[in-house]
């Protein structure tokens, strides 16, 4: 999957995932904050995807800031 291009994740999004990774103490928590709003992160291909819960579609490539 990773292979085909994966859309730009929305800049809402990107806002939401760094507001929430500046507020939790580790990867671990943030991820835990995350499934609170419905996504996930996937490691696909080396790379850390996020996706949206419970069917794991697939919405964009994590930044690197973030990963």
């Amino acid at each position: 999957m990773i292979g085909q291009q994966i859309a730009t994740m929305d800049d809402g999004i990107l806002t939401l995932l760094r507001e929430e990774r500046r507020k939790a103490l580790s990867a671990r928590e943030w991820q835990f904050r995350l499934r609170g709003y419905g996504y996930a992160i996937r490691d696909e291909d080396g790379a850390q995807v996020l996706t949206r819960l419970p069917r794991g579609e697939a919405l964009g490539i994590l930044p690197a800031e973030l990963g």
